[in-house]
């Protein structure tokens, strides 16, 4: 047995409050673990024990795993690595797995599941993964109860806080809240100073502060892009900051955001932890100027590879075919910047096939009154052509 200090004993890490517990600012998320072969489902289990052992020697209290990590594996390797420690040392979050519709009616068998992998008798938090265009229809769906089987967990001590993370937009998480919001705690959304606009997390923020809902953040680094800066990139941000790390300058940002309580980090080793610890170890929040150069910086990165539409909405009125063109065009912007990633072709599925990009006759009626004078309907072609290799 390893033996450490306990959870409200956090040593060399800044920490937040949550219903009078304190957490860590830092917690280790278990989707990017260490890996044999390059293997996903298969995890270097002794390199995990040696960073959790890690994380917990240097206050790190938060642990989150999910049902599908790591084909699966997740869940047990973080249980085993974590029962090396005394339960009062850890907070464990793990998570519904409802972004597969065909599990939407098995909420109890897996919640059994996932205790006996996770070998605990409880979890300190759950959430309701992924709620997006995809699976929102299916979360609300009263036939499958599985809001009241959580809350019933709830009531026996079996989950201590219950949740929910959102990769979907803000109108999809406005109507999981209108249904669902007096029984959520928190919420774990995708932000970083990237996506502050290009995937409106600012929005996402402000309608979270609307219901005092407190802020999970996951993709703090958007999958390691916001570490391999450009050399021009990094030069902009050294004048400002001359010893902070890339990966330093996305924690600052977050940590200016005061309604951010734990900031999740899918770290694939010692390396990274032992930097993001280190980072952690201070409050270090950016200052006017520095937020401005920082969203400057995020701005250009995406434009790049992106298109300028404003959602100006001209387009929409003389397409022939009915297209929400601007939607479109975000999600185009998505995946052109991802090059693919699991986003915008999750959310092109669930549109009416008429209403994809696809559907586009390249008229070309949209880019006569477009005052970005944008190819939409090459755009269109590109994206339909992209969805389908």
């Amino acid at each position: 047995m390893v033996r450490h200090q306990k959870r409200g004993d956090v040593r060399r890490m800044v920490t937040h409050d949550f219903q009078g517990l304190r957490l860590s600012a830092l917690g280790m998320g278990a989707m990017r673990l260490p890996t044999l072969a390059g293997d996903d489902a298969r995890i270097d289990e002794r390199a995990v024990e040696e960073m959790v052992d890690y994380a917990m020697e240097h206050g790190v209290n938060y642990y989150d795993t999910a049902w599908g990590y790591h084909g699966g594996q997740s869940e047990l390797v973080m249980g085993r690595a974590l029962k090396r420690h005394p339960r009062e040392q850890f907070y464990l979050a793990t998570k519904f797995p409802g972004y597969d519709l065909a599990n939407m009616d098995k909420v109890e068998e897996i919640f059994e599941k996932q205790l006996e992998k996770c070998g605990v008798e409880y979890f300190d938090f759950y959430l309701f993964h992924n709620v997006c265009e995809k699976n929102i229809d299916a979360y609300l769906d009263e036939k499958y109860g599985i809001l009241p089987y959580l809350l019933k967990q709830k009531e026996n001590g079996r989950i201590r806080h219950l949740g929910f993370s959102a990769h979907g937009s803000v109108a999809v998480m406005k109507r999981f809240l209108d249904a669902y919001g007096k029984s959520m705690e928190f919420c774990q959304i995708q932000l970083n100073y990237l996506d502050w606009s290009f995937q409106d997390a600012k929005a996402k923020l402000e309608l979270l502060k609307a219901w005092n809902i407190p802020v999970w953040v996951m993709e703090p680094l958007r999958g390691g892009r916001l570490t391999r800066l450009t050399e021009a990139e990094q030069a902009t941000l050294q004048k400002l900051r001359p010893q902070a790390t890339a990966a330093e300058w996305a924690f600052r940002f977050l940590q200016t955001i005061p309604e951010v309580v734990v900031t999740l980090s899918g770290m694939s080793n010692l390396e990274q932890l032992k930097e993001n610890v280190q980072i952690f170890q201070t409050e270090q929040p950016l200052k006017e100027q520095e937020m401005g150069a920082l969203l400057s910086l995020a701005d250009s990165m995406v434009g790049q590879t992106s298109l300028p539409c404003t959602a100006c909405h001209y387009c929409v009125s003389h397409c022939p075919q009915g297209l929400d063109i601007p939607r479109l065009l975000s999600l185009y912007n998505e995946y052109c910047f991802s090059k693919g990633g699991y986003l915008a072709p999750m959310v092109v599925s669930t549109m009416d096939p008429e209403k994809r990009p696809d559907a586009c006759i390249g008229c070309r009626s949209c880019e006569a009154v477009c005052p970005q004078e944008i190819k939409i309907s090459e755009a269109m072609a590109d994206f339909a052509e992209k969805l389908r290799s």
